[in-house]
Parts: structure tokens; sequence; C-alpha cells
């Protein structure tokens, strides 16, 4: 039996390619290394998130059973060939095309904008109008140009 996010059975399931544990274990390595999470940190993961990560295991050790030397090949972002051009992703050598699509719907692998409202945005926190004089409650208002 090997730690992984989803089982051998599972990936028969999922992708109908019979794995090995062995390979099995391999696609969990490289689902930790692209997702910056580790089986042994499994309680603390999320149930929506466990899923997607065991469709991703499932997925990349179906890939990766497919592949030739996997751990050896060159990082490569363009392969010609016949005058053809295909220019890769960063990622495209060594994560099957579903694993990372499955990655991809994990929460902390998405693209997040977080706003953070200043506190006179809207007369929020009782400030009103920043450019008003009167939202200068604690301090006492003085000429910057000098003088009396």
């Amino acid at each position: 039996m090997v730690d992984a996010w989803t089982t051998s059975q599972q990936v028969i399931d999922i992708t109908g390619v019979t794995v090995t544990d062995a390979q099995l274990g391999q696609a969990q390595a490289s689902i930790e290394m692209f997702s910056n999470r580790i089986y042994p940190d499994t309680p603390k993961i999320r149930a929506r998130d466990l899923h997607w990560l065991g469709q991703a295991v499932a997925y990349q050790a179906a890939w990766e059973a497919g592949q030739f030397d996997l751990a050896t090949r060159m990082d490569a972002s363009q392969v010609q060939q016949d005058g053809i051009v295909a220019t890769l992703d960063d990622r495209a050598m060594s994560l099957g095309p579903r694993a990372k699509q499955a990655l991809q719907r994990c929460s902390w692998m998405r693209s997040r904008t977080l706003h953070v409202r200043s506190p006179f945005e809207d007369g929020q926190r009782g400030y009103g109008d920043p450019l008003a004089d009167s939202s200068d409650e604690r301090f006492t208002w003085t000429s910057m140009g000098g003088g009396a």
C-alpha cells in the first residue's frame, strides 16, 4: 500500500489505466512537488482539495505510465521538428495535462484578488471625508505654510 491521495484501483476507475504501486508512488511524489502539499499534511487539507489532489495523482500516474524516461528528460520550452515549432508550458514535459487541470482546481492554486479597504473609503470608521478638516479628530489642524 502506497501513501497517496488515491489508490491503484481509483486510477483504473478514473483513467482506465492500470498502474503499479511504484508508479502510483512516483505520481504522488510528482503531485506533491507541483502542489506544494505533502501527504503527511492530509488531515490539514480540506475535503474538496483532497478530491482534486486524488484526481491529479490518478491522472499523473496514468500519464507517467505512458512516458519514456520521465526522470532524466531535458526541460524544454520549445520543440522544433520538421519545420513545426511547439511552444510548451513550463510544466508540459513533467506534468500530465489532466493532472494540471485537477491541480488548478485546488483552492491554493487559483488566483485570488484581495481588496483591502482603506479606512477612508466610503466614510468608514467615522472618518468621513478624508479631505475635510473635520476628519482630523485626533489632531489639531495647523497650516503648512508656516507663520502664525
